[in-house]
Formats: C-alpha cells, structure tokens, sequence
C-alpha cells in the first residue's frame, strides 16, 4: 500500500472528533479539490506492507483506526488492511464520494463519505449512487465555503433519502459562525462542526 503517513492525533472531523485516532493517510487522489488542505498527499508516499502497517497500528496501541487519503479506495490492498484489523479496532474509512463504497460498508468500518460542493470544482466527480448504500453508523460530510455551497448541500438533503449523520463544515473554519447561522435559520437536522484539528495545530502536518 502506498502510504502517506501514520500518525497518532486528536480526530477533527465527524463523529468521533476530539478521540486520540491513529491515522494511516495513503498517497494518490483522482480528485483535485480546490481547497484541498492535503495536497501533499496527491503524489509520493511509500510502499508498505499491510503487514507492517498492521505492526505500527499495535505499537501505538490506539484502539481507533481512520484510513484517510488522498483517496484510499484507489489502493488495491486497502481492503487486505481492512480485513486485517477491523476485529480488533474501531475503524473509519474516509473516502471522497467518487468512487462505489459497496465493497466498503460490507465490511465493519465506519464510512466516511464527503460530498464535494460547488467551489470544490469537482461537484461533477461524485458517484450520488453511493448515496443509497450509506448506513446509520456512517456519516456524509459537505465542506462549505459560501451560502452558495450551502444551497447546493441543502439541496442534495432534499433529493436524497439519507439515513446516515450529516455533517457540514466550513473550509479552514472562516465561516463556521455564518454556516452555523444558516443551518438554524433554514432548520436542517444537521451537525455543523469545526475542523478541530486546524484549531489546535492549524497546518502543522502529520498531527
């Protein structure tokens, strides 16, 4: 598997943040989000076995796994990393919605799924079938910059019959107030959260 980076941090996103989470980031994405905030792991990376990644998650001996990227579901042997420490961790997978999560949430994990928004410029990347397969444990999270972006998320709630936690949160926190003002304002049964760990470290990489 070509990987990034692992490293023990603090979760900042979704359900489980503020947990200590052990993150495995694998290198390579198909998408190119405008406000990507780790574009460092587009390309590069190193080959490691999942053996050996599986030997680093018992060293650090944190009982919660995110597998993030780049985009994972691009390397062939996620799912051998998958089968290999589901039984004994709490796992998530971050996956950024362009690619099928069937194979995905037939397994214990907790799917991760965004949903790229209008000023991401890859709104027309995303798989909406993948909409259908999303569980009550996973979660579908929308990174807004603007009201427009939040029109366009509010609309894709509208169209969709979603069973999963929605999650909105704003690009780099700048507009977390606006956001929260507008979830309340329009009624949305959403969670509107910052990025926790840009609030902690800012762009310090690898924490």
């Amino acid at each position: 598997m070509k990987v990034s980076e692992i490293f023990h941090s603090i979760q900042g996103e979704g359900k489980d943040i503020g947990l200590p989470t052990t993150f495995v980031r694998t290198s390579g994405c198909n998408l190119r989000c405008e406000w990507c905030d780790t574009k460092y792991a587009w390309e590069g990376g190193k080959e490691i076995k999942v053996e050996r990644i599986k030997k680093k998650l018992e060293e650090i001996g944190c009982q919660r796994i995110c597998i993030t990227g780049g985009e994972p579901l691009l390397q062939d042997d996620v799912y051998e990393l998958i089968d290999l420490i589901e039984d004994r961790y709490k796992v998530s997978v971050e996956t950024n919605g362009s690619i099928d999560v069937e194979k995905l949430v037939g397994r214990d994990v907790r799917v991760s799924m965004d949903y790229k928004v209008l000023s991401s410029n890859m709104y027309d990347e995303m798989l909406d079938r993948n909409l259908d397969f999303l569980r009550e444990k996973d979660q579908l999270k929308f990174v807004i910059l603007d009201k427009e972006d939040f029109e366009f998320s509010r609309s894709i709630l509208e169209n969709y019959d979603l069973n999963c936690e929605i999650i909105f949160q704003a690009v780099d926190n700048e507009n977390l107030k606006d956001l929260a003002g507008w979830v309340m304002e329009d009624g949305l049964n959403v969670r509107v959260l910052p990025q926790l760990h840009k609030v902690i470290w800012g762009d310090e990489k690898g924490v």
